[in-house]
């Protein structure tokens, strides 16, 4: 798998000029690469371009142009890259209104560390939650986490053979699950290796 470089990167006046035109390309790129698990869970895959646009815009927001800022930048978000052998994802609750999103995350206490992925029906691969840093405090979880759905080389081989894929979560609040459409599979199967 591709992993990001400073040499990748456009110049923020370059980007500026070009953004328009990787928006629109990212946002096709993009439209395989999300799983809604019920009506509030949303997984969206990451992968060497998403996470190259993502450090374009913080870069352009932040107006950085500094090399050691730059290599700053692109060193917090590259663990998203998947390595070959797994996915990752970026986890969203989402509920519309604050005040039930407050009570929602309140029940829905560790529900990151219960994200499966199942192939074919087969054990339930448990997402690892939040590598990065602790999003959970005692009695309530973030809107947002980071997973990563960690694969072994027979679990790739049926991943990209299977058309049979589910996403899910089980949590006593939250019990839901979703089957992948073909072309989500062939998007993700881009991300691994074999």
């Amino acid at each position: 798998m591709d992993k990001l470089k400073t040499t990748d990167l456009l110049s923020l006046e370059e980007y500026d000029k070009q953004r328009e035109d990787i928006k629109k390309d990212l946002l096709s790129h993009k439209k395989n690469r999300s799983v809604l698990i019920g009506d509030n869970v949303v997984l969206l895959f990451e992968d060497y371009l998403t996470i190259k646009y993502q450090v374009q815009e913080m870069l352009r927001i932040e107006k950085i142009f500094n090399q050691k800022e730059i290599q700053e930048e692109i060193d917090a978000y590259s663990s998203l890259i998947p390595d070959g052998d797994n996915l990752k994802a970026t986890m969203l609750i989402m509920y519309p209104d604050v005040d039930e999103r407050k009570i929602m995350l309140n029940k829905l206490h560790n529900l990151e560390n219960l994200i499966w992925l199942s192939i074919d029906g087969s054990k339930k691969i448990i997402a690892v939650s939040d590598e990065d840093l602790e999003r959970t405090r005692d009695e309530k979880t973030s809107a947002v986490h980071f997973l990563r759905f960690q694969l072994t080389k027979s679990d790739i081989k049926l991943f990209k053979a299977s058309e049979n894929i589910e996403f899910g979560v089980n949590h006593d609040n939250y019990n839901q699950s979703v089957k992948i459409s073909k072309d989500t599979i062939l998007a993700l199967s881009n991300d691994l290796d074999g």
